[in-house]
């Protein structure tokens, strides 16, 4: 009985040790993670911006913005083009006309994803380059029914001013050329610090 009193005690003081010595250890060296307060990396208020804007999809002529870069054999018989892979860097406008001021571009690609309607999986990045957001991103995963009148696209984070970002893009079709050149309305709704 003494003899179990000693070896629990000692595997007590053993497992006190390791946990102490362990947690120094982690602390010293970070280890794999760790808690921050959300003030350590300078983090202040959270706020909520509005950014308005028109997206210009050029997919024709000498000063195309978008190239198709892949496609799967049944592309060109598929009705919705599926398969069909182009990759983007698009101009940002204030206005819709293209000779407006720009404010970034959208970069990335988007790839028809739907056998049943024209669907596009969006990856891309706003990137912005003029005011007080030059030099930040906002990225963007989503699907894109093309004819729906309102499309909505999350926002999954940022880069610069829109660090920790996260909100949503609704997208507008503002006008559609018979050759696919585009001009889409964008509302974009971000959460940053």
């Amino acid at each position: 009985m003494a003899k179990t009193k000693t070896l629990t005690f000692f595997f007590i003081l053993f497992t006190i040790f390791s946990i102490s010595t362990l947690t120094t250890t982690a602390t010293k060296n970070h280890g794999f993670a760790r808690v921050l307060s959300h003030h350590k990396p300078g983090l202040k208020r959270e706020k909520l911006s509005h950014l308005h804007f028109y997206f210009h999809d050029i997919v024709t002529g000498k000063n195309a913005t978008a190239v198709r870069v892949a496609e799967a054999p049944v592309t060109k018989t598929s009705p919705t083009a599926f398969g069909a892979v182009n990759v983007i860097d698009d101009p940002l406008t204030v206005k819709p006309e293209l000779s407006s001021k720009r404010v970034g571009s959208a970069q990335g690609l988007y790839a028809a994803a739907s056998q049943s309607e024209v669907g596009l999986l969006m990856n891309l990045n706003f990137v912005f380059t003029t005011g007080k957001y030059n030099g930040s991103t906002l990225s963007v995963v989503g699907r894109n029914s093309v004819f729906s009148n309102i499309r909505e696209f999350p926002i999954v984070g940022g880069s610069g001013l829109f660090r920790f970002a996260r909100g949503y893009a609704q997208a507008h079709t503002y006008s559609l050329e018979p050759t696919g050149d585009a001009v889409v309305e964008y509302n974009v709704y971000v959460l940053h610090y």
